[in-house]
């Protein structure tokens, strides 16, 4: 996970349809010089651009990328990916419980579904893949807020789920309040040892509301670098009228 930074100037925020050829969507959100959308599944030459980021970051980290479920679109995925131009340089996939569950039940069903037993709407986030040289604390707020907004505000899931590796659980916990929800284990997917976390939806809509654009909070948060509510509420209203999954 990259490190946070601290400070930097408040992002543009604009919401533009673009029409750039390999990725037609009805979402697209400009930040910065970049912008952020919804990938379409059904463009193969942005299937393979996806996959291609996904294998060249996860084998730099010696992880396995060679499971085909890694690559496989599932019934609930909406997959984010992150633009500068035509270069995709950064995605993330969240994924909503549905008939086939989550990728995450592989390992840890039993914990999971000790949250779905007591009322939890579970949802998870997989493949985050980012390329160093175009990676910033400012991208990843803006990729994670559009996870967190398509699964409490637009599916009303109520608990995220992740699978990190042990080395990143104190980015997770600290700069975004998830807590370790299972021990250690092997995840089969990249072949490397997995920890899972877990996040209250209910606590990060806390944090934006208290925290989103507000740059000159001290606190290590990545929350502080979100969109602000205001803005939070025109996503939200343009995701409702998107089709997921796609």
């Amino acid at each position: 996970a990259p490190e946070f930074k601290g400070p930097s100037l408040k992002p543009t925020f604009s919401i533009k349809d673009r029409t750039a050829q390999f990725m037609p969507s009805e979402f697209a959100i400009t930040r910065d010089g970049y912008h952020v959308r919804l990938a379409d599944h059904r463009v193969e030459s942005l299937k393979t651009r996806i996959s291609t980021l996904i294998q060249r970051m996860y084998s730099w980290r010696g992880l396995e990328t060679g499971n085909p479920v890694m690559h496989t679109q599932r019934p609930g995925q909406t997959t984010l990916v992150a633009c500068k131009g035509d270069l995709l340089f950064g995605t993330l996939t969240v994924g909503v419980d549905s008939g086939q569950g989550l990728l995450a039940d592989t390992l840890y069903r039993p914990e999971i579904d000790a949250a779905r037993d007591k009322g939890a709407r579970v949802c998870e986030v997989t493949g985050l893949a980012m390329e160093p040289s175009h990676s910033s604390p400012e991208v990843l707020a803006t990729i994670f807020h559009l996870a967190f907004i398509i699964t409490p505000l637009v599916n009303n899931m109520t608990d995220l789920f992740v699978e990190v590796h042990p080395r990143h659980t104190g980015f997770y916990r600290r700069m975004m309040g998830y807590r370790v929800a299972a021990p250690e284990r092997i995840c089969p997917r990249v072949g490397a040892p997995a920890v899972l976390m877990r996040l209250p939806l209910e606590h990060a809509e806390e944090q934006i509301q208290r925290l989103g654009g507000n740059l000159t909070s001290p606190e290590r948060s990545l929350y502080r670098l979100f969109f602000s509510p205001a803005e939070q509420d025109q996503l939200v209203l343009k995701l409702r009228g998107t089709q997921f999954g796609v």
